[in-house]
């Protein structure tokens, strides 16, 4: 009762004078008002609760050195005053060209709160270039805070339409609160400038700083961890009275990847500089010029460039949308889209060239360590316009080879699979590792042993395509120098979709993955691709943030740690039941999963094992949705589980019904889903260490219809330690209104495929 009373005292002050907006169904609400001395600021409730306290709004700017001498720069963080409030509803429905569902209902009320602010700036004189010669000059700005609310969420954003006192500006930092209302229970990854392939924390928002230093995965390609407070987004966090709470960014375009940073009584609005590279974050003294913001408080941080600053804006211009979600049931927080909502429709005009894929690839062996990328190992260097290849002596290791390529072309054609990845078959991966070096690869001269036309002709007389790898070392202008012709040659031999890499620290040097300079090159790719019909998925990227709804040849990102780091020491088994939670939000991601032979001792020199059964494996192609799907074990160990390996032939990446069945964070997900253009269900479940029983009612059958059940179960003694490869497989005949109970084994899963007779 005291903490509920508090709750209200907290709200109190600011509802006198606030503009409310609430969800269609009526669940949220999102008060806004201006308080202490012009300072915008807002709270969110849910079914009565409050989600976020007061929390305040602005941009910090930084001062233009090419601006007028003398002439101040005023920040946009207080100084307001509301000049005008417009409410508006919006409804329709959209069909994404692929997805989970056929269609999607964007349903929206929206508050656009125009504030004004006034204030004087002073500018040192030509004739009189002293204090005493100092003009002062009264300047107005206009921006505009948008508010979208949702039944599952809300989104709110700032735009700056073009006016003579706001034409260009800096960002030194966004200051976004979002207050929590308690010590919740978080998942979380450490906030990095460059890269999110860290496993994901469980702790409570007071524990983060203690686990900060453990979380960190220190010997990734590229670190930059900036605070021991900071996380990243998507951010998922369940409050002691059972409210699931998701923080996260919709169209991020022209702008810095936000992080958060929460303000704890040690932080004191400070960030504090954390030991692990030159790239950590130094503290800013004026990050504290404004007030603290309460304990639990997140507050917006963005990516800097190389020079230290997070945005470079011309108006009219617009930030990205910064997102709440909530609900009281955790199915609701996999089935939201209120982040593919929040971007712009399709700019695509003609989207038949854009195809759901499922492949295979000469990709896991190298991961693994058996074979290498690279050709030869004659030269420290390589300068790829000195070198004949066809006179240089191969180290016979070489895993992107005509006779392999061959073997998986044939195992996708035998096994219904449309593509085939082919990575290392491009000259320069010798020395491509040193991450200083700028011209790495010019993505079309192929090494002598891949014979690129032949290749390509073989694969499409198989009626399967090859799929196009760019790694580009993060060295970004080389990429952009090269990508035209790389995209001709890609439409000569038939390929139509790459899957482009950015290992290592950005070149330019000095730069982040995250920035705004980065996330401007991702989408110059997109829409680059999108002019030559090719699709994109990208490693080492940003976070995705729903841009694939207006770029929908964007089919996937890696973004996370992904199946790769099982060859690396492994992921703990509830993994992949927090990423659908987590990364899963803004879109879908290149997991590569299908991992049969899990000890990888077995069949190499690589004393790593995955931490899942062979059941949890097939699970994945339902959980970790993609319309990007890769059977990422080598062929000869798909045909030793030939039987099981029949889910992966038959199970879609394309969808027109998904319902989330069964759902906790880090615990369980169930879910089912209908085939796109059939009657056909597949469902799939995967639980963590613990172990879950599912229970799958068919309620989502047609009634009144029979369908063939085939059940890919772990095992009653299946373990992920000890007897991962423990599966069974009953066929029956079901219809809508029965339950299935299926046991997941620890770390395990189960698969089921429902065809309509």
């Amino acid at each position: 009762m005291k903490k509920i009373l508090l709750s209200m005292l907290m709200l109190l002050p600011m509802l006198a004078a606030a503009q409310t907006v609430t969800s269609p169904n009526g669940n949220i609400a999102v008060k806004f008002a201006v308080v202490d001395n012009g300072r915008p600021c807002y709270e969110m409730s849910f079914k009565g609760k409050p989600v976020v306290n007061r929390s305040y709004l602005g941009l910090e700017l930084a001062k233009d050195k090419h601006a007028s001498a003398g002439m101040d720069e005023t920040d946009l963080m207080d100084q307001f005053s509301v000049v005008n409030v417009e409410n508006t509803s919006f409804d329709e429905t959209w069909k994404p060209v692929w997805g989970e569902t056929a269609t999607i209902r964007n349903h929206y009320n929206e508050m656009a709160v125009t504030l004004q602010q006034r204030t004087e700036y002073s500018k040192v004189t030509a004739v009189n270039p002293t204090e005493e010669g100092r003009a002062f000059h009264e300047r107005l700005r206009t921006i505009i805070i948008r508010f979208r609310v949702y039944d599952d969420g809300m989104g709110f954003r700032y735009e700056f339409p073009q006016q003579k006192e706001l034409n260009y500006f800096l960002i030194k930092e966004e200051h976004s609160e979002f207050a929590m209302t308690g010590d919740h229970t978080a998942w979380w990854l450490p906030g990095d400038y460059d890269t999110q392939e860290q496993e994901t924390q469980q702790t409570k928002l007071s524990e983060i700083r203690a686990r900060m230093q453990k979380a960190v995965n220190w010997g990734n390609s590229s670190v930059a961890v900036f605070s021991e407070t900071g996380v990243q987004t998507s951010l998922q966090m369940k409050s002691t009275d059972g409210l699931y709470i998701n923080i996260h960014e919709a169209a991020c375009a022209d702008y810095a990847t936000m992080h958060l940073e929460l303000v704890d009584a040690q932080t004191k609005g400070l960030s504090t500089k954390l030991g692990g590279g030159s790239n950590a974050y130094t503290p800013n003294p004026s990050a504290s010029a404004w007030p603290l913001p309460k304990p639990f408080t997140f507050v917006s941080h963005l990516t800097p460039d190389a020079t230290g600053l997070k945005g470079a804006m011309q108006t009219p211009c617009e930030t990205p949308w910064r997102t709440v979600m909530v609900s009281d049931d955790a199915r609701d927080m996999l089935s939201s889209n209120l982040i593919l909502n929040l971007n712009e429709p399709c700019k695509i005009e003609d989207t038949s060239w854009i195809h759901p894929t499922k492949y295979c690839g000469v990709w896991w062996e190298m991961i693994v360590g058996k074979s290498n990328w690279h050709y030869t190992d004659d030269f420290p260097s390589i300068k790829l316009d000195q070198i004949d290849w066809k006179s240089v002596k191969p180290h016979g290791r070489h895993a992107a080879n005509n006779e392999k390529v061959k073997r998986y072309i044939d195992f996708a054609a035998k096994n219904g699979l449309d593509e085939v990845l082919v990575e290392g078959w491009n000259v320069g991966w010798e020395d491509w590792a040193n991450m200083w070096k700028r011209d790495v690869f010019d993505f079309q001269t192929p090494y002598p042993d891949f014979d690129i036309k032949m290749l390509n002709d073989y694969a499409h007389s198989k009626g399967v395509k090859l799929l196009m790898h760019h790694e580009t070392s993060s060295s970004t202008q080389n990429y952009e120098r090269h990508m035209e012709k790389a995209f001709q040659l890609m439409n000569h031999y038939g390929y139509d979709a790459v899957k482009t890499g950015y290992v290592g620290d950005i070149i330019p040097r000095g730069d982040h993955h995250y920035s705004q300079s980065m996330n401007n090159h991702y989408l110059y790719v997109v829409k680059e691709a999108a002019k030559h019909h090719i699709m994109v998925n990208a490693h080492e990227a940003t976070r995705p943030t729903g841009l694939c709804r207006t770029w929908p040849n964007l089919v996937g990102n890696e973004s996370a740690r992904g199946t790769e780091y099982e060859a690396f020491g492994g992921s703990r088994p509830d993994h992949t039941c927090i990423l659908p939670f987590t990364r899963l939000q803004g879109g879908p991601m290149d997991y590569t999963p299908g991992i049969f032979v899990t000890k990888l001792s077995e069949w190499s020199d690589n004393p790593s094992w995955a931490r899942i059964t062979l059941a949890g494996s097939l699970a994945l192609y339902l959980t970790m949705y993609s319309p990007l799907q890769m059977a990422a074990d080598l062929p000869e160990n798909y045909e030793k589980f030939d039987d099981a390996f029949q889910f992966i032939r038959d199970v879609a990446c394309d969808w027109d019904d998904s319902r989330y069945l069964e759902a906790e964070p880090a615990d369980y997900i169930t879910v089912a889903r209908k085939a796109k253009g059939t009657d056909n269900w597949f469902v799939g479940g995967k639980c963590d260490e613990n172990g879950h029983t599912a229970v799958v009612r068919l309620d989502f059958l047609d009634k009144g219809r029979k369908y063939d059940c085939t059940i890919y179960a772990d095992a009653p003694n299946a373990h992920y330690e000890t007897n991962p490869q423990a599966y069974t497989i009953t066929k029956k005949t079901v219809k809508a209104g029965q339950t299935l109970k299926i046991k997941e084994a620890p770390g395990g899963g189960f698969a089921v495929s429902l065809i309509a007779k």
